[in-house]
């Protein structure tokens, strides 16, 4: 389409088979060194980004999930919206029709583009406001357009139709005989990965993980989303940035898929809704700042993965590992030293260190009805602050929270689920 539209092919082939040689009628322009615009740079529209790279175009692209990191992994430019209208000599879109994608090419953003604008629409119908389409291409502010897809199909009329510099043909977009194989194959293959070893490729929105690097990966996610968990529970509202550390066996790994599911357990604290694909989203709503860092070094633990929070009283940290069967193990609590599982009710509880506490809270606990499955202790020095994770049966109500809290010594208690 951006060729035909380029060179105006379908105009110049019905002129000559009907017997017209009109040589100098159709003046085309070059491709090479105009900019392309992006509207969606999922897995089509980065595929579209790729062979326009090859034909020597600037690409840039408007599209909220589209994470810097990855734009650059693309060779194109992440813009807004209006930036992109004011300086593509082309749009393309790739996007699904949503309420917030709906006439996205409305009549004000048609006017917003660049003079001599060429837009192609091989998505969906009703991304294009088709009616001021035709008032742009008969004013010559958009010099061509080419749709493959209409707001209503069959599209047996149109307004656009018998418009000069127009093409349209009846949604081909996946119309050839190897599309049609390799869609089904693709999928398949896709949704085997999945499903077998938890790979996810082709994903532009969340992070992508291979069949060969999930096996590997999973444990480490497990523990990842489970430390966002611990730090959200705890820190609650108060995380202004997050910072995502590995070392050691962690650091020869893809961190993509890890950070996002730090990412993922971190949020949920904060949204019922939340998984690895929209939790990067969510963490820039909020305003995080999110760094990955990988450690070269060698630390005391094979392996290791850290969570690094800022807040308005500083910064916060835990870390965990993987021991044994690969099972996620706390290892590292706000500086306090605390090997724990991560799992089902626990109860996280900040004291001062002095004889008789556990029993006092054993004992509270017992009165409360509740049985102590687990029972973790650190503390940063004799007599000084001291840390409890105690794992237990059954729920905690608030009124038993409460009452832990009153035990002498309790400067902090906070219930935690994973």
């Amino acid at each position: 389409m951006i060729f035909a539209l380029a060179r105006q092919l379908p105009e110049a082939d019905a002129s000559t088979q009907a017997g017209k040689w009109q040589k100098n009628r159709f003046m085309g322009v070059e491709v090479t060194g105009k900019t392309l615009g992006l509207i969606g740079a999922g897995n089509i529209g980065s595929i579209v980004a790729a062979r326009a790279l090859g034909l020597k175009m600037k690409v840039v692209a408007f599209d909220p999930f589209l994470t810097p990191e990855r734009a650059i992994d693309l060779g194109i430019e992440k813009v807004e919206l209006d930036a992109l209208l004011a300086r593509a000599d082309f749009i393309t879109l790739h996007t699904p029709l949503t309420d917030q994608t709906r006439n996205i090419l409305s009549r004000e953003n048609i006017a917003q583009t660049k003079n001599g604008v060429r837009i192609v629409n091989c998505a969906r119908g009703g991304l294009i406001d088709e009616a001021a389409l035709k008032d742009a291409l008969d004013s010559g502010h958009v010099a061509g357009a080419a749709l493959d897809v209409f707001e209503t199909e069959p599209a047996k009329a149109s307004p656009l139709f018998g418009t000069p510099n127009f093409i349209s043909t009846p949604h081909l977009g996946a119309s050839t005989s190897e599309a049609q194989v390799n869609v089904a194959i693709q999928v398949a293959e896709q949704m085997s990965d999945f499903l077998l070893l938890g790979g996810v490729t082709n994903a532009i929105n969340m992070p992508s993980l291979s069949a060969e690097e999930a096996p590997r990966l999973k444990p480490y996610m497990a523990l990842a989303e489970k430390l966002g968990k611990l730090v959200g529970q705890i820190v609650g509202e108060d995380v202004r940035s997050v910072a995502v550390e590995i070392e050691g066996a962690a650091a020869q790994l893809n961190q993509k898929p890890i950070t996002g599911a730090v990412l993922a357990g971190l949020m949920g604290t904060y949204s019922q809704t939340v998984n690895m694909v929209n939790a990067p989203f969510l963490a820039k709503e909020r305003g995080l700042d999110v760094r990955e860092v990988r450690h070269d070094r060698e630390g005391d633990y094979h392996t290791l993965v850290a969570l690094e929070v800022g807040t308005s009283g500083g910064t916060r940290r835990v870390a965990g590992t993987l021991f044994g069967n690969k099972a996620p193990r706390l290892v590292d609590i706000f500086g306090v030293a605390v090997e724990a599982e991560l799992d089902g009710t626990m109860i996280y509880i900040v004291n001062t260190d002095a004889p008789g506490f556990i029993g006092k809270l054993g004992t509270a606990l017992g009165e409360a009805g509740i049985n102590i499955a687990t029972f973790n202790l650190g503390r940063r020095d004799a007599g000084g602050e001291a840390v409890a994770l105690v794992s237990v049966d059954g729920e905690v109500p608030p009124s038993v929270v409460a009452s832990l809290g009153e035990l002498e010594g309790v400067r902090e208690v906070v219930p935690l689920r994973f």
